[in-house]
């Protein structure tokens, strides 16, 4: 019997061992603007996984918002825009992607398809190519989104110690 733990860890192996290096290496140039502001979201358990990358890039000292916040400001021009959808298809998520466009923004999507219309409207794209799963749902993408987003991140910050100390200063102490 295989377990339930052991097939996780297989299935995102899989996964992980085909993102592009191009398109992490694209992705995280996209960050080299430390003012840029970076609007992050995503639907369901994408949302999810958009508000852990908003967490941590902020604790790496970038400016970032998640969209739908009452403290969120206007996107404007220059401004990222982090958007996350396993189809590429989710009728809010294509639609934050045309505003923020629209407004000048700049747009990385993490999706299963390139091809899909919000990697068609992305600026950069970061393609996870799904295996066949026996998880329920999109729980595979979710958590390779979270995985490879936190291995970009680590791209932007590096190892240093005097970074994560910053890091720490930044971490969240009303808790």
């Amino acid at each position: 019997m295989h377990a339930g733990w052991l097939r996780v860890r297989d299935e995102v192996s899989a996964v992980m061992s085909n993102i592009s290096d191009a398109d992490m290496a694209t992705a995280r140039t996209m960050f080299d603007d430390r003012s840029r502001r970076w609007f992050c979201s995503g639907q369901g358990r994408s949302g999810l996984v958009a508000r852990m990358v908003a967490m941590r890039l902020m604790h790496a000292g970038l400016i970032v918002h998640v969209v739908g916040e009452s403290t969120a400001p206007a996107i404007g021009a220059g401004d990222g825009l982090l958007l996350i959808s396993a189809t590429g298809e989710t009728p809010i998520t294509v639609h934050l992607a045309q505003t923020g466009l629209s407004l000048g923004a700049e747009l990385l999507a993490v999706t299963t398809r390139a091809t899909s219309t919000l990697g068609r409207l992305a600026n950069t794209t970061i393609t996870v190519p799904l295996v066949e799963s026996v998880q329920f749902g999109g729980s595979l993408f979710e958590q390779s989104a979270l995985l490879l987003t936190d291995g970009l991140i680590l791209e932007i910050t590096g190892t240093h110690p005097a970074t994560y100390r910053q890091m720490q200063a930044r971490h969240a102490n009303l808790q």
